[in-house]
Order: structure tokens, then C-alpha cells, then sequence
């Protein structure tokens, strides 16, 4: 009997693992719900914390419910944000990888981004609830040229039907995720990229609420010791390369 007791702990670790609720959006490649592959930011992540006493369970929202939930403390974390979309959250020492933000138009149009001048008398889609960097100031200044829709498994074709319809002249989002969608629906001959800006770091960001925060320090020591443990950057090339995003 103390046999067969001490082999099912050994066995079934998992079954008292502690839970990371996570809340997360589907942004493929990095984060791919409905794929077999499931994503370069879940797979770092899920090795990240593989044999660590903490199992991920994790749901799939639209960006701005997500974000919600982890700020109200109904999840325990966030993928995968910059730290201007969701300033309030808890950031570990490690990123999850980068993002880059651009500007995308139909294929036929010869506008090309080259800073800020060059987005006079344009109408621009932009997802709610994400960060532009050097631009974020210019959007809140000059909220009339910009057209808001929630961020959701949607998004890109939508805004892409948009540019089309010349309902709009360009929209921003990343890079890898409009290139990556616009192919998978065959639809990427009909659109270009058109000028980016700069590059920023994404994480898994962890909830602020008050409740059980010796918890949530927990969750983020241990994500930092295992990121630095298996080389963090060398594995997230590892990954890019995995999903053809080198």
C-alpha cells in the first residue's frame, strides 16, 4: 500500500500542482488556440513553468475583457501585453518575446508611414486597448483620424474588408499577426505592409488585486528563476525559428 501511494505521487505531481489562471487572447503565431501549434508565447511559457509546481490552465477572451479580467484579480495573468497596454498589472524581469507594430494598406496604395507628418488627413483602424508606442500621444491628440474596434479573433480580416471598402486608408496592428492571418485566408496578395513603428517587448503580465499577493510573487519568482534557468532569449530564437518568423 505505501508502495502504491508513493508511486502515484511521483506519478500524478500535476493533480496538486497549483493553477495559474491565465487570460489570453488568440494572436496567432504567438498565442493559437484553435491551431495544433499552439503558439511561440504559450510554448515559452508552458516551458517555462514544466515541472514547476504550478500548472496553467488557460481561457481565451477577447483583449480588453482579458485585460479586465487580470486587473480585477478574476485571473491571475495576462498574455501577452507591452507594459503601456495594461500599466496597472505586475511585470516579471522577463519578456515573453517582442511585438511590432504597423501599418498596413491594400496593395494598389502608394502611402508609405514616415513618421507622424505623414499620417495627415489619413483615416486609420486601430484595435481598442493596444499600444503604438511613439505614437500612442499622436492617437490621443488626434482621435478623429482613427477608427476604434475592439480587438478580437476578427480584427484583422475585418480591417482588412475595411481598406477594401476604402472605408479607411490604413490600419495598425503587428506585424507577424496580420501577415501570418491575411496568408492564412489567402488574402495577403491583396494587401501590403506599409511602414512600422518601433519594436516592444510583450509579457506575461500578472494581476495587481490586493487578494493574495505573497501568491502572485510566488508565481512571478519562480517564472523569472526557470526564464533564466533555460536561457529565456536563446529559446525564444528557438521558437521564431520553429515558426518561421526568423
Amino acid at each position: 500500500m505505501r508502495v502504491w501511494l508513493l508511486m502515484f505521487l511521483i506519478f500524478n505531481t500535476s493533480v496538486f500542482a497549483k493553477t495559474i489562471k491565465v487570460a489570453a487572447i488568440d494572436w496567432c503565431p504567438q498565442i493559437c488556440p484553435k491551431q495544433t501549434e499552439k503558439g511561440y508565447v504559450i510554448d515559452l511559457v508552458e516551458e517555462i513553468y514544466r515541472n514547476s509546481d504550478y500548472q496553467l490552465k488557460i481561457d481565451y477572451f477577447p483583449w480588453s475583457r482579458a485585460i479586465k479580467y487580470v486587473l480585477a484579480g478574476k485571473y491571475h495573468a495576462l498574455l501577452a501585453p507591452a507594459k503601456a497596454e495594461a500599466p496597472q498589472l505586475r511585470y516579471p524581469n522577463t519578456a515573453v518575446g517582442q511585438q511590432e507594430m504597423c501599418f498596413f494598406t491594400t496593395a494598389d496604395n502608394q502611402w508609405q508611414y514616415r513618421g507622424v507628418d505623414s499620417l495627415n488627413k489619413m483615416q486609420i483602424g486601430i484595435a481598442i486597448d493596444t499600444s503604438i508606442e511613439e505614437l500612442n500621444q499622436y492617437v490621443s491628440n488626434h482621435t478623429e483620424q482613427f477608427v476604434f474596434q475592439p480587438y478580437h479573433e476578427r480584427y484583422i480580416k475585418q480591417s482588412a474588408q475595411m481598406l477594401s471598402k476604402k472605408r479607411i486608408d490604413a490600419f495598425l496592428f503587428t506585424k507577424n499577426s496580420t501577415r501570418y492571418e491575411l496568408k492564412q485566408a489567402n488574402m495577403w496578395h491583396d494587401y501590403k505592409l506599409a511602414g512600422c513603428v518601433s519594436r516592444t517587448e510583450i509579457f506575461m503580465a500578472f494581476t495587481p488585486a490586493t487578494k493574495n499577493q505573497h501568491s502572485i510573487d510566488a508565481m512571478m519568482q519562480t517564472f523569472d528563476t526557470r526564464a533564466a534557468q533555460l536561457n529565456s532569449q536563446r529559446l525564444i530564437q528557438q521558437l521564431l525559428t520553429k515558426y518561421n518568423l526568423q
